[in-house]
């Protein structure tokens, strides 16, 4: 592969405006074609999302196993980063794991190590609109052309390694294996100076285990994905301590180190079981790094946090919500660990610089006024407990309209409960997904919490937020907010629908 610096500008997004019809990017989307736009009852938006030879290599990509048919093995993603002159090797790795907040997180380490001059290679998931998002490199999504070049000339390997696979009897590459393949091979043909990787699920047996990470985050652990990682806080945290197990022999790694975001006591209690087990080193919230204060100010917070040594002051940080402060703690404090081994202080002044420039687009995000309409993926309990913590912190609602759509393998209730703190009515629709839950269910579920006149079906999106906001607007007093969450593939939706589909 060449050596190819990134363009520094990216094609302009949709224009906001009319709402128009949504084309699915869902890695678990049933239709192929309503993305290479041969679908005849899906029309195209008006700017279409990609090249020609984008949707090639994504139809090439959604032909293998999705994300929810799980390989639980490196063995395979690893035999293909070799064949590619080990690419899961060419620079130092942060890998980051975790139940909620590790796309946040993982944007904030890229943002800190951005300002102190270093390139940097991001991997993230799910994607909001296009599947480039996944990887970025200088904090810019990767270009279509990139993209398709590096897969292209991956291709070959990655045939080979399939070929392998169906004749020892077992499956082949999964969709998050190749794309996993695909960030590594991309990173090491810019080339960057250090890989964030955010793991898929789990830690143990992602695919992104394959490159050994010099330090190890871990983001508050809950139940989700239990039917993967296990019943309880214990054996899903076991499963995610895996990041820090050394899968390159010789490893350019030997020693990580883990640092922890404040966890239940039933995970903190595993990951230090796993962490001596190991014998490696740890810093945890609270005692090595801390929130000491934060304060609301306009489109941000102001906060002061506890480093390894000493007080970082009134840094701004753009994002709303508590969690997001506790995630720039440790993204601080995983990037001390990085750049200093621990033994001397990052400048102030570039620290403050960094978190300045973070965003994360999906999470607690505005993307209208008058009304205020806010878009939050939160998909379980935890996600929906800090979004009402943060809609009732940082937002003077009079009333909530929130906008729900769900997939069918999630906790309903355990999200529901915590919508119905800060919504007084609900627009239920479905998510466009194999996985959506049906919005016949979804309703009859939030008749358990609402009386029925405040849960109004809507046939989609569109529809959705065309309720929402004519209740919002109903009796033309200002102050009623529109609240869409459920997941990210609902968020990414309403996003599209209302001009905003660059996520990068």
């Amino acid at each position: 592969m060449t050596d190819q610096h990134l363009p520094e500008e990216l094609p302009d997004g949709l224009p906001g405006g009319e709402l128009a019809p949504l084309l699915p990017d869902d890695p678990d989307a049933p239709a192929v074609e309503a993305v290479t736009g041969t679908s005849e009852d899906r029309p195209l938006p008006a700017d279409a999302r990609g090249t020609a030879d984008l949707a090639r290599v994504y139809a090439e990509l959604l032909a293998r196993a999705g994300e929810t048919m799980v390989e639980p093995r490196l063995d395979a993603t690893r035999r293909a980063c070799e064949l590619l002159g080990d690419v899961h090797t060419a620079a130092p790795v942060i890998t980051i794991t975790g139940t909620n907040g590790k796309s946040s997180t993982v944007r904030m380490v890229d943002a800190l190590l951005t300002a102190h001059g270093l390139r940097v290679g991001r991997f993230t998931s799910p994607h909001l609109h296009r599947v480039t998002e996944r990887i970025a490199v200088d904090s810019a999504e990767v270009p279509e052309p990139v993209f398709v070049r590096v897969h292209d000339e991956i291709a070959p390997v990655l045939a080979v390694v399939d070929a392998e696979l169906e004749a020892a009897g077992r499956a082949r590459l999964t969709y998050f294996e190749a794309l996993t393949v695909l960030a590594l091979a991309v990173f090491a043909d810019a080339p960057v100076d250090v890989m964030v990787l955010e793991v898929g699920m789990g830690g143990e047996w992602d695919s992104t285990n394959v490159a050994d990470a010099q330090v190890c985050g871990f983001t508050p652990v809950g139940l989700d994905h239990t039917a993967f990682l296990g019943p309880d806080l214990t054996a899903i945290a076991t499963t995610k301590a895996g990041i820090l197990d050394r899968t390159v022999d010789p490893s350019p790694a030997p020693d990580p180190v883990a640092v922890l975001a404040r966890q239940d006591p039933e995970a903190a209690a595993a990951f230090t079981a796993q962490i001596e087990e190991r014998g490696v080193s740890a810093a945890w919230e609270d005692s090595d790094f801390a929130v000491i204060s934060r304060q609301q100010a306009v489109d941000g917070q102001l906060v002061t946090l506890r480093g390894a040594f000493g007080i970082n002051p009134d840094l701004f940080l753009p994002l709303h919500g508590a969690h997001q402060v506790h995630n720039a703690a440790l993204a601080l404090a995983i990037c001390e660990r990085f750049l200093s081994d621990g033994e001397k202080p990052l400048d102030a002044e570039t620290v403050a610089q960094g978190f300045s420039q973070v965003d994360s687009p999906g999470r607690a995000e505005i993307l209208r006024s008058e009304p205020t309409i806010l878009v939050d993926g939160a998909h379980n309990p935890d996600g929906a407990r800090v979004l009402a913590d943060t809609i009732e912190e940082a937002f003077d609602f009079r009333e909530v309209v929130a906008v729900l759509a769900m997939f069918g393998d999630k906790d309903l209730h355990g999200v529901l409960e915590h919508v119905h703190r800060f919504a007084n009515r609900v627009v239920v629709t479905e998510a466009r997904s194999e996985r959506a839950l049906p919005r016949e269910e979804l309703a009859a579920a939030a008749g358990e919490w609402w009386d029925p006149d405040d849960v109004i079906g809507a046939e989609d999106m569109n529809a959705a937020l065309m309720e929402a906001i004519d209740l919002a607007l109903a009796d033309g007093e200002p102050g009623v907010g529109i609240v869409v969450t459920g997941s990210l593939t609902t968020v990414a939706e309403a996003r599209t629908l209302l001009g905003r589909k660059d996520a990068s």
